[in-house]
């Protein structure tokens, strides 16, 4: 909305607010949509776009009722979220196609980065329409039992689903992701992918195996990616990822060595960047055009703390 105030800081990270008391797995029985009653609200997917309600003096939202939802025809896969302040609240999909079927100017059909982007619906909604994108993800790919092949059926409103022929349950998955504000000194390590849009650095990141720490993640990716080697390592803040369903665990982690050598294969350059030129950075201002990712990313954050000196001291005894 034009005239508002710039959000800053952790208020400004995209998906991680929400009002959802979820339900799970443990709550036992769960209503249907059908019989939830008029206060019911869905949140439809169509493909990869959430269906918001346009709101011309407001953001929009994408808490739609049931008869707005109809229009779309029968759904591949509804489930049951949880409720929001006592209201019931439900997920489903649909084929892309669908999204024609909600036209401008009473509705929109947008990919959630870009709803990020744009702060279409209330921040609090953010998270809410991730939960809902993470785990329809999940029900389209998990269809079939990994450990007999036999068809799975949803349970638990959707937070469980059922193989019918060896009886196994099978839940959701959250990807762990480290992301990591590299220092040494007065200098931080970030780095660009061949993905990335032109001029436009990060801080390294990469996948936690299995079995392992998020220190050791962060220490194997930083030396993996770039040859730096990294001591202590300090938890700052997460942030949801629904691209499907990561969660980015920000970390501050010290470098011990300077020279840097790049992986080509994972990065097409990574530097030292000084406190001053990440400031430059933040703000638009390098003189190279070199800029980072937008506040709604967690990379942004853990450089805004750092460039204000919000980022602590890395507590964990390096190696």
């Amino acid at each position: 909305m034009t005239g508002s105030p710039a959000i800053t800081g952790r208020d400004a990270l995209a998906y991680a607010a929400s009002r959802l008391v979820r339900h799970s797995a443990e709550f036992g029985p769960t209503p249907s949509l059908a019989e939830a009653g008029p206060d019911a609200r869905l949140v439809l997917m169509a493909g990869e776009t959430v269906i918001l309600r346009a709101d011309p003096e407001a953001v929009g939202t994408a808490l739609l009722r049931p008869e707005e939802a109809a229009r779309a025809g029968e759904r591949a896969v509804e489930i049951f979220l949880g409720r929001t302040e006592g209201r019931p609240v439900f997920a489903g999909s649909v084929a892309a196609a669908a999204a024609p079927l909600f036209p401008t100017p009473g509705y929109r059909a947008l990919d959630l980065r870009a709803l990020a982007a744009e702060g279409a619906v209330a921040r609090e909604e953010q998270g809410l329409i991730a939960t809902a994108k993470s785990l329809l993800a999940w029900h389209a790919r998990h269809g079939f039992c990994a450990n007999c092949g036999g068809a799975t059926a949803i349970a638990a409103g959707g937070f469980r689903r059922e193989c019918g022929a060896c009886g196994l349950h099978h839940f959701p998955r959250t990807d762990p992701v480290a992301i990591m504000l590299v220092r040494r000194g007065d200098a931080c390590l970030l780095g660009r992918g061949p993905h990335f849009k032109p001029g436009m650095y990060s801080c390294l990141a990469g996948f936690i195996e299995p079995g392992e720490t998020v220190e050791d993640a962060v220490r194997r990716e930083t030396r993996e990616e770039t040859g730096v080697a990294v001591g202590a390592v300090a938890y700052h803040a997460s942030q949801p990822w629904p691209f499907p369903a990561s969660l980015m665990i920000g970390c501050v982690a010290e470098g011990l060595t300077e020279e840097v050598r790049t992986d080509p294969d994972e990065l097409e350059d990574a530097r030292w960047f000084t406190r001053s030129e990440v400031t430059q950075m933040i703000a638009g201002h390098h003189p190279e055009g070199l800029t980072v990712p937008p506040p709604t990313a967690i990379a942004h954050l853990l450089l805004h703390d750092w460039v204000e000196n919000v980022v602590g001291a890395a507590a964990e005894p390096g190696r």
